[in-house]
């Protein structure tokens, strides 16, 4: 009779303990050499056993983290009223944003089309990443017309929300108008600030948001990272 490989036993045990609930989604494994000196073998062996079980879709690893029990993808609804917040609480996440850049530079041709500013207008750019229970799961760039809103930045930093930035800059309320999606590979940055692999799928939603008024007030661009995010289009 055939003996079970050690790894193979290794990545059974492991599954089990996962399925029992000993680790929760998104909870890190013990080191390659704690698992090594727990079963007595060699980490070549452990990392086999990992390897299989993320093959498997089990875990994940984080490059320069760890590996990771996967997580069940958060549904994200994609509708006229997209908050992010709003959307991660109502999905039982706890949502965070960290702003890595602003800065506030000439407008691009595409960019004075899309919030419909003259040739030579300023905008503020916000680059950061999404969070979801404290793990990234998107990059975000976030452009506003300067002009109209040139306290946005501070009250941002502030508050740490767009929706709050553009309620003292006197936006009531702001609604989607329109939205592109599109399959992408992540890049070497977004694979590092995502902590995926780089080429790693990612689904880049592109869109502008505009006032009661119908008047641009963002364009934004999100890469969602593709194992941990499922997007839901709603019906309006």
């Amino acid at each position: 009779m055939a003996r079970t490989p050690i790894w193979r036993s290794i990545a059974t045990t492991l599954s089990g303990e996962i399925s029992a609930g000993q680790y929760a989604p998104g909870d890190k494994l013990p080191t390659e050499a704690v698992l090594a000196a727990r079963f007595g073998v060699n980490r070549h062996t452990v990392r086999h056993a990992l390897a299989a079980l993320a093959d498997e879709g089990v875990v994940f690893a984080r490059r320069g983290a760890g590996v990771f029990v996967t997580q069940v993808p958060t549904e994200y609804p994609l509708g006229k009223r997209v908050r992010f917040h709003q959307n991660l609480a109502s999905a039982g996440r706890v949502p965070g944003r960290r702003i890595l850049t602003m800065q506030t530079r000439s407008a691009t041709e595409t960019e004075r089309s899309l919030l419909a500013l003259e040739e030579g207008a300023q905008v503020h750019v916000v680059d950061g990443l999404s969070l979801a229970d404290d793990m990234p799961v998107a990059v975000f760039n976030s452009v506003f017309p300067a002009a109209r809103f040139p306290d946005l930045p501070a009250y941002l930093e502030e508050a740490n929300s767009v929706t709050e930035a553009l309620r003292r800059s006197g936006v009531r309320d702001y609604t989607r108008a329109s939205t592109r999606l599109k399959a992408k590979l992540a890049t070497a940055t977004q694979a590092l600030h995502l902590q995926i692999a780089e080429g790693a799928p990612v689904l880049l939603s592109t869109s502008v948001n505009v006032d009661p008024e119908g008047t641009p007030v963002e364009f934004g661009s999100t890469w969602f990272a593709g194992d941990r995010i499922t997007l839901t289009l709603e019906g309006e």
